[in-house]
């Protein structure tokens, strides 16, 4: 059992907490928000044992072992290293850093500390990642991809009434591709690495950054076209492509259905398992296995798709003159 601490009091931090408790394998004692009201509330909701509003004061508590990050993505660089500089592993929600530069100095000092740092990213822990990725052989010579990831926000209502959420601000490191857009693209990086050649093309916003756009990922033999939105709605399935068969992905993230379709029979056959509703879960587990048995083959395969992830979003921003404030 590891005990933990989060940073943030979103959605997302609760979200991470009940899946945490559903593990087993994480305890929660500590939380942290900026207002005591609302910090004090996480706990007492969750039951952890101390709270605070002091982001220094927590980062020194020995009780804590581990901290999961879901603050606004121009503060996670910061607010990790505070963590791993007191020798605390850190799950940092994605995006987890504004540029490859910062990814690096944070991975020097977790290892300087001898902690681990991880990018919370669901969909590359479901068991049905794997299945897709040990199946993928039988559609034979790949030949496209399409996979799209576009959800409407209520922020950008907000938006357009004069307003600037962090989500569409670059201020605090926003925009579609590094908020919704990373999944699919994770998902493309976890099956087929690194492509020869990036290209994006984005609907800026007045604030300067992407409400949506469409990623195009140039690999040897063949092309993967993510679609990321985050002002507009799409119920599009994800497909790979084979000369001998097709996927087809009810999403890219959790991965919730997988089915795989022959070329010349036709015939269908559905590959995934069901998911836990609560679908972290396998996120909190198999972070926690990695700590615990120092795994340093699969820790080192996550930093890497990390690290390919974001050099794929910064070379997509840099074309496009999208420049985070963290970057001025």
């Amino acid at each position: 059992m590891i005990n933990f601490g989060t940073v943030g009091t979103g959605w997302i931090t609760e979200s991470f907490i009940q899946a945490a408790q559903l593990s087993g394998q994480l305890q929660l004692t500590s939380v942290y928000s900026r207002t005591e009201d609302k910090a004090k509330q996480l706990a007492d909701t969750y039951h952890a044992s101390n709270y605070y509003i002091d982001l220094e004061e927590m980062a020194k508590d020995p009780e804590i072992q581990a901290v999961y990050i879901a603050s606004p993505n121009s503060v996670h660089f910061e607010q990790t290293l505070l963590f791993l500089k007191n020798k605390k592993h850190v799950i940092c929600e994605k995006p987890i850093f504004s540029n490859s530069a910062e990814l690096a100095e944070a991975y020097k000092v977790a290892e300087a500390n001898g902690v681990y740092l991880f990018e919370a990213i669901r969909n590359m822990h479901t068991p049905n990642f794997k299945i897709l990725k040990d199946n993928l052989k039988r559609a034979g010579k790949l030949r496209s991809t399409i996979l799209p990831y576009a959800k409407y926000s209520s922020r950008y209502d907000v938006f357009l009434q004069g307003e600037e959420p962090n989500i569409f601000s670059a201020e605090y490191s926003g925009g579609a591709l590094v908020d919704l857009g990373v999944y699919p693209l994770y998902l493309a990086v976890g099956l087929f690495d690194e492509p020869k050649q990036v290209t994006y093309h984005p609907v800026l916003l007045r604030s300067g950054v992407d409400g949506s756009g469409t990623l195009v990922l140039t690999y040897e033999d063949f092309v993967c076209t993510i679609l990321c939105s985050k002002i507009a709605h799409s119920e599009l399935p994800c497909e790979i492509h084979g000369e001998k068969g097709t996927f087809i992905l009810e999403d890219a993230a959790p991965i919730s259905t997988i089915t795989f379709v022959d070329n010349r029979g036709n015939e269908r056959e559905t590959l995934s398992v069901e998911l836990e509703e609560q679908n972290m879960v396998y996120e909190c587990e198999n972070i926690v296995r990695i700590i615990e048995t120092k795994n340093d083959q699969e820790y080192l395969q996550l930093k890497g798709w990390s690290e390919i992830v974001l050099r794929i979003t910064e070379e997509a921003r840099k074309q496009n003159n999208i420049v985070f404030a963290a970057e001025r």
